[in-house]
């Protein structure tokens, strides 16, 4: 018997207190689906690491803002993500914050960098381009390790669409981040490690 849309479960933020906590597990909530990962390989780390080093070089510069690795993001209770970084200016940083440390709204900027597996992959693709694009996102950044390369959406209207593909020899700029400029190829050294 399948099931029909009302009788799907649908999880929320307080959900999340039930499940047993587990560092090695990421859990989050997009539209009322739960979504579980394992943490990711210390390659993907390495690339969150050098776009943070790089954004936060730039925001320690220009004092605009801030980047964050793996944040709390609380869009609803039916929509609570942890994206590899974000970038928000101070301004957002003051109205979007509660008191448990977690973003409550859209920073400018949202980055995910790809996981290996289609599942992986869909869900960064249409449900958190979806998510992102509803709730305010200016600009969406999906990494490609593999392909060493950035996609960039922007918000159009209401809505965000793919603005540019960025490859490794690509300079990475940003209208949200006025004189922000990185070689794309940057975001995927790796000391000591062969890609």
């Amino acid at each position: 018997m399948s099931q029909t849309l009302s009788e799907k479960v649908r999880w929320t933020t307080a959900d999340l207190e039930l499940l047993t906590a587990d560092e090695w597990k990421r859990y989050e909530i997009i539209d009322g689906e739960l979504f579980v990962t394992r943490a990711p390989h210390f390659k993907h780390q390495s690339v969150i690491r050098n776009i943070c080093n790089q954004l936060g070089n730039w925001s320690d510069k220009t004092q605009l803002g801030d980047v964050f690795p793996a944040p709390g993001i609380v869009f609803s209770d039916a929509d609570n993500v942890i994206p590899d970084a974000i970038w928000i200016s101070v301004e957002r940083m003051e109205r979007f914050t509660d008191e448990a440390g977690h973003f409550i709204g859209a920073p400018e900027l949202i980055i995910e960098v790809l996981s290996p597996g289609a599942a992986n992959e869909r869900r960064d693709r249409e449900a958190k381009l979806k998510l992102y694009s509803s709730q305010g996102v200016e600009e969406y950044w999906i990494v490609s390790r593999e392909l060493q390369q950035v996609e960039v959406y922007r918000r159009e209207n209401v809505v965000l669409k793919r603005a540019a593909t960025y490859t490794a020899q690509d300079t990475l700029t940003s209208p949200i981040l006025p004189g922000f400029e990185c070689l794309v190829q940057r975001l995927f050294k790796q000391i000591g490690i062969t890609q």
